[in-house]
């Protein structure tokens, strides 16, 4: 078996060979010149993890590199090219009409003469992506989608770790770092798309609801199940895709803590992401058809104008059939969705990890039957399944962990275990 040098050297190989595939077999557009960049930063960054095998210093060299390569230069070159790739383009735009008329939509009227440009899929929150651009900063919208989307992987890492030999913190900066780093979220970067802060506010959620579930006290664990809400109803403010994740977190809420508080958690999520919306773009409320005609029409392929995200999966390839075709796939899409709930109601997952990957099943039977969908969309599917993956790591980590998780507690309740010395133990 490799060790730990020759596992990152092993991944690094992949995904630069997945970069050079990008390169050489992406169509028409921008997707090629990140794989140029990229398969070369990951290659440094594997030379770099066995040459300097024995270094301490090795995989944050290594790090760095894929960042550069992966990240920062394609990003910085891109910013420089025209045209602006297309999501970039609507979230800039959304940002200088939430700046100047309260809603980042256009109105119905403008709509149909535009063409699919003029349409904005996402959901208000998502415009303040574009504000920093509509107020004059540099760099459009690239630089705040890395950096928020970073900072809550480091959030979800701090949250998701245990106990470190270098500290909690230093192995969640150098998680964050390397997840950053990997093609599932550096190449939707680079193009700037907006699914990855969706998605890293969607695990951190999870990773709160974990926490909250192994608090040694029922004040810190509500503390964790508001913070939880109220990331999960931000990312559900954002894009809709983050809608099925509230309905299965709800789910586990109430097989692991009850109905009420599972009541409790919806409502919260639900008044956050309104709050948000009605503070952001108080003037999209009083257009609620421009609303529909955005974000609920357009992705599903009801408007004049359509999504360029048509890649060949099923639910495209159905829709393409012509009007009988797009009823079967909208049809096909809302019996996946009843399976998912009639696999809720069934086997209903009990803890975050299970939920999460209960998540990743349902989004990829959405994305796999969407008239309007593209492979991109499958960074949700696997980056909460590795999630999943190392919650299940850290949390059940042997008889040990499992014996104090359920111990301390109770040692702590009967004052026999003062605090400290727990959080500590933990």
């Amino acid at each position: 078996m490799p060790g730990a040098g020759g596992r990152l050297a092993l991944w690094y190989s992949g995904f630069a060979l997945y970069a050079a595939g990008v390169a050489l077999f992406s169509g028409p557009g921008l997707d090629h010149y990140w794989g140029a960049w990229a398969a070369g930063g990951y290659a440094v960054a594997a030379l770099i993890t066995v040459v300097f095998s024995g270094r301490a210093w090795g995989p944050r060299l290594a790090i760095a590199a894929s960042l550069a390569g992966a990240l920062a230069a394609p990003v910085l070159w891109l910013m420089t090219k025209e045209p602006t790739p297309p999501d970039v383009a609507v979230v800039a735009r959304s940002g200088v009409l939430l700046l100047h008329h309260g809603t980042p939509y256009l109105p119905v009227t403008a709509l149909s003469a535009g063409g699919w440009l003029a349409y904005n899929p996402y959901l208000p929150v998502m415009a303040l992506f574009g504000l920093p651009g509509a107020l004059g900063l540099p760099g459009q919208t690239w630089p705040w989608l890395i950096a928020a989307t970073f900072l809550l992987l480091y959030a979800t890492f701090l949250v998701t770790l245990g106990p470190r030999p270098g500290g909690r913190r230093r192995a969640a900066l150098g998680y964050a770092a390397f997840w950053l780093a990997c093609p599932v979220m550096a190449f939707p970067l680079t193009m700037g798309i907006t699914d990855p802060p969706v998605i890293a506010l969607t695990c951190l959620a999870l990773a709160l609801l974990a926490r909250s579930g192994r608090a040694l006290s029922a004040r810190a664990g509500r503390a964790d199940m508001v913070l939880a809400a109220l990331a999960l109803g931000a990312a559900c403010a954002m894009k809709y895709t983050a809608w099925p994740a509230l309905a299965i977190v709800a789910v586990m809420v109430a097989m692991r803590n009850g109905a009420r508080p599972a009541v409790r958690f919806t409502a919260l999520v639900l008044a956050a992401a309104a709050a948000l919306v009605a503070a952001l773009a108080p003037a999209a409320l009083r257009h609620p058809a421009s609303i529909l005609q955005n974000t609920v029409a357009y992705p599903l392929g009801l408007t004049s104008a359509k999504s360029p995200a048509q890649s060949p999966l099923p639910g495209h390839l159905i829709a393409t059939l012509g009007s009988g075709g797009h009823l079967a796939a909208l049809v096909l899409l809302a019996v996946a969705g009843l399976a998912t709930v009639a696999s809720l109601a069934i086997r209903p997952p009990a803890t975050p990890a299970a939920a999460a990957r209960r998540i990743a099943i349902g989004l990829t039977a959405l994305f796999l039957l969407s008239p309007a969908t593209r492979f991109g969309y499958f960074i949700y599917p696997i980056s909460l399944y590795a999630w999943a993956v190392l919650a299940d790591r850290e949390g059940t980590g042997g008889a040990r962990r499992a014996t104090v998780d359920l111990v301390l507690p109770d040692l702590v309740a009967a004052g026999e275990c003062p605090r400290p010395v727990a959080e500590l133990m933990r």
